[in-house]
């Protein structure tokens, strides 16, 4: 059925109001695709914050010609074309699109064919890595567990050292190395001995030198 002019430009308004508020936007090709796989990614892009839609290849043309100040020359791909339009986080919704595309792919119901990211138009093959990139969600969570990994092997080793405390009956961490193989190192004493008196001599006006007896022990076993 064909579309009048007055819902063309309905159309139209809604696309650039979409755009307007959009962090990133993916292309996709369509082909065979039902009604039902549709609502699924629809409902699956609503949970991270996107919409699916799907429009004339003319008006999404110029929709973007308006918005962006950007020429998207759709006309040579085939099927029907689709817009992934983020809101929030701009790559999770291309992983959730991409999910689908991964499914369909024996069908090839769906195919990434160009995004827009950033103020900048991106090919078909940049869009598709894009999308395989895990989203923000799992990057953070494996940033946070390469940070905490250190962490936890510090609490391992206060653990087994407070078993090991206790096992041995001390008190403090550093008991532990006296308990070990390794002795302490051994040192020599010296003692010095006071200084004998002084004695007079026979000359008048001599005095016998004073000396100083030093005494070194055995090193302690």
């Amino acid at each position: 059925m064909a579309v009048t002019k007055a819902k063309k430009a309905e159309q139209l308004l809604v696309l650039e109001a979409h755009l307007k508020t959009a962090t990133s936007v993916a292309f996709t090709s369509n082909t065979k695709v039902t009604v039902l796989e549709i609502s699924a990614l629809k409902k699956d892009l609503r949970a991270e914050n996107a919409i699916y839609l799907t429009a004339k290849k003319t008006l999404i043309r110029i929709a973007f010609k308006t918005v962006y100040g950007v020429d998207v020359d759709l006309a040579t791909l085939p099927g029907q074309v689709g817009l992934v339009i983020s809101k929030g986080d701009a790559l999770t919704p291309f992983s959730v699109a991409n999910k689908y595309a991964t499914e369909w792919k024996k069908e090839q119901k769906m195919t990434f064919v160009a995004g827009y990211m950033e103020g900048r138009l991106m090919d078909a093959t940049e869009t598709a890595k894009l999308a395989t990139l895990p989203s923000r969600e799992v990057l953070l969570a494996k940033l946070l567990g390469s940070m905490m990994s250190p962490l936890s092997g510090l609490a391992r080793f206060f653990d087994a050292a407070g078993k090991d405390l206790t096992a041995k009956s001390l008190t403090k961490v550093g008991d532990l190395i006296g308990s070990g193989a390794a002795p302490a190192p051994v040192v020599a004493e010296v003692a010095v001995e006071a200084p004998a008196a002084v004695a007079v001599s026979e000359v008048p006006g001599e005095a016998t030198p004073v000396v100083a007896e030093v005494a070194v022990e055995a090193p302690a076993a």
